[in-house]
């Protein structure tokens, strides 16, 4: 089926595939429940968009709720939910919203600095992070979506007593302070369409009037989940003596050190350029509140299980 200006939607058998690939050949744990079978399809979803639709541009793009409407209604151990694919997706929602995110702040050598990261929609910046996968450790969470978002390791540079870690709502923020990272370091995403730009950060531009989740520095910077830190991060600073003393009269600047090609619009404010797998499995968030309904649900496994049988014996 074809819509208007050559945009098709993806055939049957690409559906079939995705819901074979991301559905049904997983482990028995992750069917067991709505929540695990929504992260499937979410994954399912980011390969689509980050593989198909990159390499064949007249297949249409959806949003996650579209795309898991047109695998609920597509795959056929999944089309007896579709009466509750509304409450399903909204109870989804909730629950991703209280599991736990980990990341880090990585400082410059003088500490005058910090690195942001830019969402590859939007305009917003904000601190490397992400949420944990099913019995993660947090400095290991925050590790690999520091890894995956600029490319850099900070494994050796991590120190598991040093964070800073506020709540919202009911979920868990912890960002590592990792210091002392030189500013010629190469960072590069490691994901597709998640990143569009990664830059040092003055923190000097980056106080805001409030504290509040989203905000704007003083030079107009678009800042996500930033100032609620800067207080704590400024007490950490001034009791950490930096490897390398700032210099009074040349302030270090703020700078890109990576664009994506093909990058969001929205004015990223830094003033120099230089050249340079999702996860599978979300940690347990808590038992109470919106999504209660699905997370005790046990998933029908049997007609999976056939369908198994029947892809290998066919």
């Amino acid at each position: 089926m074809s819509s208007k200006q050559g945009i098709h939607h993806p055939p049957k058998e690409l559906i079939d595939d995705l819901c074979s690939r991301f559905v049904l050949n997983v482990p028995k744990e992750d069917q067991q429940s709505f929540e695990r079978i929504l992260f499937l399809v979410e994954y399912a979803h980011w390969f689509y968009e980050d593989n198909s639709v990159e390499n064949n541009p007249s297949l249409k793009s959806f949003t996650l709720k579209e795309f898991t409407s047109l695998m609920f209604n597509s795959c056929d151990v999944l089309k007896p939910y579709v009466p509750h694919i509304d409450d399903i997706f909204k109870d989804f929602t909730s629950y991703k919203v209280r599991v736990p995110v980990t990341g880090a702040i990585i400082l410059d050598q003088t500490y005058e600095r910090c690195v942001l990261v830019k969402a590859w929609k939007g305009s917003s910046w904000s601190f490397p992070r992400g949420k944990k996968n099913k019995d993660e450790e947090d400095h290991n969470c925050a590790i690999r979506e520091v890894l995956e978002e600029t490319g850099f390791d900070v494994s050796k540079l991590i120190n598991q007593d040093e964070f800073i870690e506020l709540t919202f709502g009911p979920q868990r923020v912890r960002l590592y302070i990792v210091g002392g990272v030189k500013d010629d370091t190469a960072f590069a995403c490691q994901t597709k369409k998640e990143i569009s730009e990664i830059a040092w950060q003055r923190l000097d531009d980056l106080q805001p009037v409030y504290g509040d989740v989203i905000s704007h520095g003083v030079t107009g910077l678009k800042l996500y989940m930033v100032a609620p830190f800067l207080k704590s991060l400024r007490s950490w600073i001034s009791s950490h003596q930096p490897p390398v003393k700032p210099k009074v009269n040349a302030p270090a600047r703020a700078k890109s050190v990576w664009k994506a090609k093909g990058n969001s619009p929205g004015s990223s404010l830094v003033t120099t350029e230089v050249p340079s797998s999702k996860s599978s499995h979300v940690a347990n968030a808590s038992n109470k509140g919106p999504g209660q309904t699905f997370r005790n649900f046990r998933f029908n496994t049997h007609p999976i299980l056939q369908a198994i049988d029947t892809s290998f014996s066919s």
